[in-house]
This record gives C-alpha cells, structure tokens and sequence, in this order.
C-alpha cells in the first residue's frame, strides 16, 4: 500500500506559503480555510518541556534556566543509552570503632546496554540514588557567559533601534497636535512592554544610567603550534581507550579525548508542541499537557478528512503504449462523497512534473460513509451503487478500485502522472449561524487537490 510502505509515491500539492509536493499522511486539513497544511505552513509553538526518561514536566522559563536538561536522569556517555541507577554493599568503617567495618548501601550509574559504569571514570559512589553526581567543568565557561552576555546586549541595542524607527516614521504620518491632544505619544511609546520610554522616544539617558558595555578580548591566533609527540605515528592505538569522534562531539564543552575522561550526559528534555494554523490562527494539532499521555486534544490530520488516493497494482509500462493502472479511493469521514477526477491542462504550473498522459474517469465517483462497525465485517450488506464496471472494480465498504488509462511519453526515468481530485466536503465542527436550525445539514464545500502518482520505471 503505497501510504503505509511507499508514501512517496502518492503526492499532494500544498499551495502554501511554500508549494510542497506531501503525502497525505504528513499534511494537516484546515476545516476553517478548507485547504491542506504542511508543517512549512504552520505556526509551531512549544507547550511543554518534559524529561523523556522519568516524565517531569516543567516550565519554559525553568527549562532555560537548566539548558534544557534534566536534572535526575542521565545518558550513557558511550551509546548515549539512558543510565541507570545501581545499589551495591560496599564496607565501611564504625563512626565508634573505625577498626570495624560494616555494610553500607552505595549507587553508581550503569549502563544497561554497554556495560558502562561511572566507577569505570573514577566517579566516587553516592550515599543516595539521586542528585549529587560529579561534574567536570569546563575550562571556556567564563569566556562563554561572557559571550552570551555580548549577544544579548548586542540583540536589546538592535530592538531598541527598531522600535526607534518605527516610532519615528509613525510621527511623520501624524500631526505634532493630533498626538498630543489625545495622547498617542504615551501610548506608542509603551507598545513594547518592558521597553524603556527614554529609549524609544529617541532621547539620551543621563549619566550613569546608561548600560555599561561589555568588553571582552577577542581570541588570538597563535603563530606556532605546539608539535606532535615524536611517537605519534609509531605509537600503537588502543581503539578502547580512544574516544569516537560521535563521542567527543557530544559532550562539546569537553571534547574528551579519552575514554577515561568521559562524563554521564545530562538527558536531552523533549518538547510536546501544537500546531496553528498560519492564515486564520486555528489549532490543527495540541496534544495533552500530561508528559505521559500520548492523545492528542486536537489532531486535524489529513488522511482523516480528505480522500485518500493509493496505487493497487501497475502493470508492465511501455513507451507510447497505452496501460490500465488499478487505483483504491477511501473516504475518511461518515457521510456520503462525490469525487470527480479531472486531467491536467496544457500549460497548468501545478503540472510540471508530468512524464506520461493519463485518462481519469470521466464520471462522478461516489464513495460510501465511513462505517467503523462494518470496515471489517465481510457479511456486512453491500451498498447499492449503480458502477460502470469499465471504471469501478471493486467496492468494499468506504472504498473504491477504479482504472486509469496512462500512456508513458518518455524512454528513462520514472512514469509520473498528475490529475486533479474535486470532492465535496461538510464541515460538521462548523459553528451554527444564528437563523439555522440544530437538525439542518450544513453546506457542502467543493475542494480541489493536485495528485502525482509515481508508477515507477518502464519495462524493459
């Protein structure tokens, strides 16, 4: 099946900020605008932060403050599997008699699939199974905080000078006496909250209150290198010992070079994020707020709204000759759906990708509601739907196998056809107008899409 195997096969053109050529189950259906959606064409934004390993979640703000990591969990350094947590006995001597020992409970962190352990670094065991693990520090932190502190002054100077001139061109537009007699000098000068009134009216702080700038020295370029060891070459390597370059780009405030040197990595926190639709603000996809919850609040999914085209079976293509290729449509929602396919025209800009002729059905398809009682039941009474058995194979449930006749028109590459699918579609979440009644059917809406199928390549 070509949506579930193959999904590149089946290609839906979105006419988006970007026009991009999908499949089906990687689009999101508007059923405000009534048009496909790709996530080039969506507003992604960030709900939650959540550790992946033990599920806590936690605010944006407290998310940045720990680099978004997570406190309490751990990858292995090695295979970047998530560590675990072992307890051990070791001996320990009496706070009374030190020349008597006595049992204590110890954790270490191991690695349930590599066998790696932070005793294997020299990391001392801890007293309890969380927090308080060793961490190397890094030699360029002070250097590096000194940088962000640059940039992010750099990045409030450049805002300021921004709103600076948007201030100003605004008062060209408006007379000095207009402004000032209903007031509109303060009300855009506080259009930014947070932002300064001094700063945004173009005048100069007084002494002292300006911002002190941040001055670092920039790093020198060194004229000689420190020179190899005289054994670099001769010397036999112990692959063991010696880090992965994976490994050293993972950990890059260290870089270690041995695999002594290596450190358990604090666990990368993961984001649950919800789709807006860019044109009318609409949700197509948010997700529950709880970490381990894997459903969706709103989940505007394509393949759950639109008809879905699959190839069935292609027989042995051939240059300038004439095949009947097997196509499935089903419909995703529970009423009724007539689809119409229509060729492409000379000259369309959508079809730009074409390498055979294609003749489409020229009557209208209609296609039985979604009924999940009786998609699997093979006794279940077929409808009756007066087929031209020249155009429709088979009809089983909600879907439909009918025919298309291609002609390749190249000798290489791979046969491509386009066509157009109209169908009519009902948008039950629709709000209800003030006159409708709650029993009305609401209108239907007839909508368009762009289809290329890829049939492979020709027969030899």
């Amino acid at each position: 099946m070509a949506s579930i195997l193959q999904p590149e096969r089946v290609l839906y053109l979105v006419n988006g900020e970007k026009r991009i050529r999908t499949p089906l189950s990687l689009l999101y259906f508007c059923r405000y605008c009534c048009e496909l959606r790709s996530l080039e064409c969506v507003s992604h934004e960030v709900d939650s932060h959540y550790c992946p390993s033990c599920l806590e979640n936690m605010p944006s703000a407290e998310a940045k403050l720990k680099k978004n990591r997570c406190a309490n969990c751990f990858d292995c350094p090695c295979c970047m599997h998530t560590l675990s947590t072992r307890a051990t006995n070791i001996p320990a001597p009496l706070p009374d008699d030190p020349a008597k020992t006595t049992m204590k409970k110890a954790y270490y962190l191991a690695c349930g699939f590599c066998r790696w352990t932070s005793r294997d670094v020299g990391m001392a065991d801890k007293s309890v199974a969380s927090g308080g693990w060793q961490e190397p520090e890094s030699p360029h932190t002070q250097r590096i905080g000194k940088l962000i502190e640059y940039y992010q002054q750099l990045a409030q100077r450049e805002k300021l000078d921004r709103d600076r001139k948007k201030l100003a061109r605004r008062r060209n537009f408006m007379p000095l006496a207009f402004t000032e007699k209903y007031g509109l000098t303060t009300r855009l000068q506080r259009q930014r909250s947070g932002a300064p009134i001094v700063s945004l009216s173009g005048l100069s702080l007084k002494e002292g209150e300006e911002q002190k700038d941040i001055k670092f020295e920039p790093a020198q370029a060194l004229d000689e290198v420190e020179p190899l060891p005289e054994d670099c070459y001769t010397r036999p390597i112990n692959l063991p010992e010696v880090t992965s370059l994976r490994q050293r780009l993972l950990l890059p405030d260290l870089q270690p070079p041995g695999a002594l040197q290596l450190h358990p990595k604090h666990k990368q926190l993961l984001i649950k994020r919800s789709l807006r639709c860019r044109k009318c603000e609409h949700n197509l996809s948010k997700p529950e707020f709880n970490p381990s919850s894997i459903k969706f609040k709103i989940q505007l999914v394509a393949v759950n709204y639109i008809p879905e085209v699959r190839i069935m079976s292609i027989p042995n293509l051939r240059y300038k000759k004439e095949s009947q290729v097997l196509l499935t449509l089903t419909n995703p929602v529970e009423n009724i759906t007539h689809v119409t396919l229509q060729s492409c025209e000379e000259g369309d800009p959508d079809n730009i990708n074409s390498t055979a002729e294609v003749q489409v059905p020229s009557k209208e398809l209609v296609l039985a509601g979604k009924d999940a009682a009786a998609e699997y039941d093979e006794l279940a009474e077929p409808h009756d739907f007066q087929d031209d058995p020249d155009v429709v194979a088979f009809r089983k449930s909600n879907k439909i196998g009918f025919f298309i006749r291609v002609t390749p028109q190249r000798e290489e590459g791979d046969v491509v056809v386009s066509f157009k699918i109209r169908h009519d579609f009902r948008n039950l979440a629709a709000p209800l107008r003030p006159g409708q009644e709650g029993g009305a059917p609401c209108e239907a809406v007839w909508l368009s899409h762009h289809v290329e199928l890829c049939l492979g390549r020709l027969a030899p």
